[in-house]
């Protein structure tokens, strides 16, 4: 593989799309089980667009927010990850720019093709949830852009936790249930809120670890904010709330993480370095929390 293959590859941060269908796998899995209809080639359909647009928003992002801490001077001489194609050299701006623009069209074309799939069958008579989710799917799209990148990125203002909260939990899971069932139920508005958390959980633990040079470059996370007491407690308590809302749905078997997260809680304690390690521990287990809900 070539070198610049190999940094385009890692700008597009593989490793975070694992947590960013956590929500679509735990809304249609809902809208399966609670409704009891069987899943037949419509079903999956809708499901299958549901997560390639899921992945484009999601790498559309990754990129969206490599450009823009580049251009704010962020990443410059930081230390505790690896450093990314703009980062290291490898890419050019204009590289990234051109993969921002091919994602923003993936957006629009899977997306587009979901909500056409979706409602399809009752185009006519469902066309104001058609213009809602095309406006939700705009706004997702603005919404992975702007956490770093643009003079008002919300993410300089500690408002990403509540972005990644919204988008990658309570709108995906909520928003994949609906596309399939046609209706909305207070459990997939609770479950998606409770998966949300965990989603959120590593943002926070991306800026734990980048605390300091954020604060040096002017970016005020919500962890910067609580300082890295605070911003530990605050991981613990969001996985806490996560797994006590699921068991209070009767999802008991998402209590089968706890040992996992015990010790990746444990380690967040005792560590202020290499912090990087336990985001794939996190990301992989939401995943996995997802699924063990739809037992």
């Amino acid at each position: 593989m070539s070198s610049h293959l190999s940094s385009i590859i890692q700008s597009l941060r593989p490793r975070t799309l694992p947590l960013s269908v956590s929500g679509i796998v735990l809304g249609t899995g809902l809208a399966f089980t609670n409704t009891g209809f069987s899943a037949g080639l419509h079903e999956w359909t809708v499901f299958a667009l549901a997560v390639a647009t899921t992945l484009s928003l999601q790498i559309l992002s990754n990129l969206s927010n490599e450009l823009g801490d580049a251009q704010k001077g962020t990443d410059s001489g930081q230390t505790g990850r690896a450093a990314y194609g703009l980062q290291s050299g490898a890419l050019t701006e204009r590289d990234i720019k051109r993969m921002i623009r091919l994602f923003i069209g993936l957006c629009v074309l899977f997306g587009s093709a979901l909500i056409l799939t979706a409602f399809g069958r009752t185009l006519a008579e469902s066309w104001k949830e058609v213009a809602l989710f095309f406006g939700l799917g705009l706004l997702a799209i603005a919404g992975a852009m702007t956490y770093t990148l643009g003079r008002h990125s919300y993410g300089y203002m500690g408002l990403g936790d509540l972005g990644v909260f919204l988008f990658f939990g309570l709108l995906s899971t909520a928003g994949a249930y609906y596309l399939q069932t046609h209706s909305l139920s207070w459990e997939a508005v609770a479950c998606g809120a409770a998966i949300g958390l965990p989603c959120v959980g590593v943002l926070n633990l991306n800026n734990i670890r980048d605390m300091a040079n954020d604060r040096l470059h002017g970016k005020h996370t919500f962890a910067s904010w609580l300082g890295p007491r605070g911003a530990r407690l605050y991981h613990t308590l969001l996985l806490v709330v996560c797994l006590s809302v699921f068991c209070l749905y009767g999802r008991w078997w998402t209590l089968l993480v706890v040992p996992v997260w015990g010790w990746h809680l444990w380690y967040v304690w005792s560590h202020s370095d290499r912090l990087d390690r336990q985001m794939p521990v996190l990301m992989i287990t939401t995943l996995c929390v997802a699924f063990l809900a739809l037992i």
